[in-house]
């Protein structure tokens, strides 16, 4: 749990505290004349800060024994970097050609601005939809959020496991919390996968599909401007 602890105590760290578009301009002033980019760079960020903050509380919970609130927390932590991986994915479909630019910035927009309330203009992107996609490029993960998701939901893990025993020699059903008894034993392994994929995703993966987008939009500027107009 110390290396875990160091880990998230760094990057709470180096958090980024603002996005100025005017750096992203003088960057590449063809490029970031378009919206979507800057929105690719300002899910990133969200995603480290979201992330971050969970796995900051998710530490929180292990140390006081709230195995069941760490559990529901990760679960969350998945999600989280799920969006990134997608958000990846997506960059990549676009600068391959696999994608059109509508697709890519309404892709941007639903996952910036995107929620379930009827009065939305965005739709969210189903955060199942989202982890099967992600399960294409880390094969496992969707079965490790369906796990964590046993836990979050008051059905037979969630209620029966994690808060009674039963003895059938004497037909009783003991009451009592077994989360850390039953689920602590996986929770380390589970943080540090999170971490790992994270750290993978934001520090190698992003950039080189970032630099990726800013060379399609590069050379579809003109196409994009006879489209505005």
């Amino acid at each position: 749990m110390k290396e875990i602890e160091a880990i998230v105590e760094k990057w709470m760290s180096e958090r980024l505290d603002k996005i100025e578009v005017g750096e992203l301009y003088s960057r590449n002033p063809i490029v970031h004349r378009w919206k979507a980019p800057f929105r690719t760079l300002v899910i990133r960020e969200l995603v480290f800060w979201r992330h971050i903050d969970l796995l900051n509380q998710v530490v929180f919970m292990i140390k006081n024994d709230h195995i069941l609130g760490a559990r529901i927390l990760l679960r969350s932590a998945f999600e989280t970097i799920g969006i990134l991986i997608y958000l990846n994915q997506r960059m990549n479909s676009l600068s391959e050609g696999l994608i059109s630019y509508d697709e890519f910035e309404s892709m941007t927009k639903r996952l910036l601005l995107g929620t379930k309330r009827s009065e939305s203009k965005f739709e969210a992107i189903n955060i199942l939809t989202i982890l099967e996609k992600c399960d294409k490029t880390y094969p496992g993960i969707f079965e490790v959020y369906k796990d964590l998701s046993e836990t979050s939901h008051p059905n037979f893990e969630g209620m029966s496991i994690g808060y009674s025993e039963l003895d059938e020699d004497n037909f009783v059903t003991h009451l009592k919390s077994r989360w850390k008894e039953l689920f602590s034993g996986d929770l380390e392994n589970l943080i540090m996968i999170c971490i790992s994929t994270f750290d993978r995703e934001y520090n190698h993966v992003w950039p080189a599909q970032f630099s990726a987008v800013e060379l399609w939009f590069e050379k579809n500027d003109d196409e994009l401007r006879k489209r505005k107009t």
